[in-house]
């Protein structure tokens, strides 16, 4: 066992081969990965700079907004750096407790995000069809316990999958053909079954982003509903622009999430290098985006931005 590099029931390292199929182009799409992170990473911390310092930006919306970029940050942090090092050859291994580590706070910065769009949401719900209760219904103290409530949601779903994982015996070998560490690609190691992981996986999927889409998208008929009621198209336009960056922003998570998601586990014949490349699109693409899309998009960000670096 020692030979093998196991310690018991688990191998003491994973060794995370990249893309498979496409060694010979890991230096080129490292480039990509590369300019994206540091994009993501000035993007973000420039917009939480600008809402920190700029107090008509002390708003509930804005609130969201800079717990999504330090989402935003987290998520990306942990993922591309070592994303980059097998790319580059300098380090393809990573201890089974780090691996444990890294899968965990993908999956619940991953829930978190969802937990904070759908928290938007229900700011531009409040805000749009009950404005004159918009400020005693999401005050300071409601902002917080939503914060509190999101992050432990999140805890309370990510933390059963590492003893799920632990509790699996690992006689097989310990190859990941993976840039990261992910739940069901961790368990496949495994030479036990993993029906109750794979089940776990799902439920704990829609119960969290699932359900929190739903709600999304019920919050906004509702927004479009109330809107289609009032006469002038004025006002219409004035709301959906408001409403359009958080969109916008729904869009660029759900849709590569859920894709990349669905097609590791029904699509069956597309190539594995196609869902590693998309499982890595998902965890980088967003947090570059997002602060290119509030700050095209929002009048009050640029305001807030010409104001914060003037002083």
């Amino acid at each position: 066992m020692s030979a093998l590099n196991y310690t018991s029931s688990h191998p003491a390292t994973f060794v995370l081969l990249g893309i498979p199929g496409m060694e010979q182009a890991h230096v080129w799409l490292s480039i990509p990965f590369c300019l994206m992170y540091v994009v993501a990473l000035l993007g973000n911390c420039v917009l939480l700079f600008i809402i920190i310092t700029e107090p008509s930006l002390h708003e509930p919306m804005y609130i969201f907004l800079s717990m999504l970029t330090v989402a935003d940050v987290l998520l990306s942090t942990t993922t591309v750096p070592k994303t980059l090092s097998v790319f580059w050859s300098l380090s393809k291994e990573i201890s089974f407790n780090s691996c444990l580590t890294q899968m965990f706070f993908i999956d619940f910065i991953f829930i978190t995000e969802s937990a904070i769009l759908l928290a938007m949401a229900f700011d531009r719900y409040v805000a749009i069809c009950d404005p004159l209760r918009y400020t005693t219904v999401l005050t300071h103290s409601v902002i917080r316990k939503i914060a509190v409530a999101t992050l432990t949601r999140s805890f309370c779903i990510m933390f059963p999958v590492v003893f799920l994982l632990k509790r699996l015996h690992y006689c097989g070998h310990n190859i990941m053909p993976h840039t990261y560490c992910e739940h069901i690609g961790v368990a496949t190691l495994a030479c036990g079954d993993i029906t109750v992981n794979i089940w776990y996986g799902l439920v704990a999927g829609f119960l969290s982003a699932g359900l929190d889409a739903i709600f999304i998208a019920v919050s906004y008929a509702c927004i479009l509903w109330s809107l289609f009621r009032l006469p002038s198209q004025g006002v219409h336009l004035k709301a959906l622009n408001t409403c359009g960056s958080h969109i916008c922003v729904i869009l660029m998570f759900y849709t590569p999430a859920f894709f990349s998601w669905g097609t590791h586990r029904f699509g069956r014949r597309i190539p594995r290098h196609t869902l590693i490349l998309l499982a890595n699109l998902y965890v980088i693409v967003p947090p570059m985006l997002n602060p290119i899309v509030y700050g095209v998009r929002s009048k009050q960000v640029w305001e807030g931005a010409i104001r914060a670096f003037s002083r």
